[in-house]
Parts: structure tokens; C-alpha cells; sequence
């Protein structure tokens, strides 16, 4: 069985006046629900044999906070197409992982990484982990599709979510503002 992790990037800034969106950085709250999910991985024993990520700041900086919660760093593969990419592109850097890999972590943005588990997961009635994605996949939010067969046979409903969190269900703080 394989798994595929994705990590929406937390609450950035949009205060901050950057040149580029590429280089928006994560606000106060967004480095504090990367810690907290950093911290989940690590209390769920969540490991990874590759992780791939966009290199966007806010991608960046999350996984650096995801990394002191989880007590760990791991070496991201940094791919420039996962930056705004759509699920299709996704899927397609997904299909490239090496068949030695069993887990792998993708770090990204919305609404691709939402959009690729739609595609992946069939909807089927009373999947209420599908159905709150489906809501909203908001920042920080971690979800796991599991399946079985080599990564180059991904497709379309082929995929099971087996895990949806978001920091607002460790952290009521870290919910929407009222």
C-alpha cells in the first residue's frame, strides 16, 4: 500500500508588501498551526521516505515550523511546478516518484492539492472525511490518501482518504476568526 500525504502551506501574510506572491511569508497564526500539525505528525508516528514541495516562502517556511513540531527535518525534493499547480499537474509530479517509495509528503497550494484528492477519492455517500475536504482543505490542513499499486498507476477514484486534520481540530485557536 502506498500513502500520499498532502500539507496545504499554513496561514501566510498578505500585510506583508512583497514583490511576487511566490514570495509571501506566513503570518504569526500560520507558523503556530505549522508547529501544531508538526507536532501531530510526530504523535501519529507519521514518516516519510520523500517529500516534495513547492518552493514558494510560505511552502518553505511551513515545513520549517512543520519540522520543529515534528522534532525532525526532512529533505524536501523543492519543485517549482508544484507552485499554483493544478491537480492534473500534481497527479503528474506524483507519477514520478520512484516505485522504492512507499510514503510521500507534498507540500503545496490550494486549490490543486484539494482539487487532486477530489479527483483521487471517489465520492461516495456518507464519507464525511471526503465530504468536509470537499468543504473547505483550509491552510495548515493535512490530508492522507492511501492506495494500492505503483505510483504510475494513480488515477482518478482510485485513491482511499484515510486522514483529514486540520489545525483547528488540535487547536480551536487556530480556527477561522470569528
Amino acid at each position: 500500500m502506498r500513502r500520499l500525504t498532502l500539507l496545504r502551506h499554513a496561514k501566510s501574510s498578505w500585510d506583508d508588501t512583497v514583490p511576487r506572491d511566490f514570495d509571501r511569508p506566513l503570518n504569526a497564526k500560520g507558523l503556530k498551526a505549522a508547529r501544531t500539525m508538526g507536532r501531530y505528525m510526530r504523535d501519529e508516528a507519521l514518516s516519510f521516505d520523500h517529500v516534495v514541495a513547492s518552493p514558494a516562502v510560505r511552502v518553505v517556511e511551513t515545513l520549517d515550523g512543520v519540522w520543529e513540531g515534528y522534532g525532525r527535518t526532512l529533505k524536501p525534493v523543492w519543485d517549482r511546478r508544484i507552485y499554483l499547480a493544478s491537480c492534473v499537474n500534481l497527479l503528474d509530479v506524483v507519477k514520478e516518484t520512484p516505485d522504492s517509495v512507499q510514503d510521500v509528503l507534498m507540500a503545496g497550494h490550494n486549490p490543486g492539492l484539494e482539487d487532486l484528492v477530489l479527483m483521487l477519492v471517489p465520492d461516495r455517500e456518507g464519507d464525511a472525511l471526503r465530504d468536509s475536504l470537499e468543504e473547505k482543505f483550509p491552510t495548515a490542513a493535512l490530508a492522507t490518501l492511501e492506495f494500492d499499486g505503483p505510483w504510475t498507476d494513480l488515477e482518478p477514484r482510485s485513491a482511499r482518504l484515510t486522514r483529514f486534520i486540520r489545525p483547528r481540530d488540535l487547536d480551536p485557536a487556530l480556527g477561522p476568526e470569528s
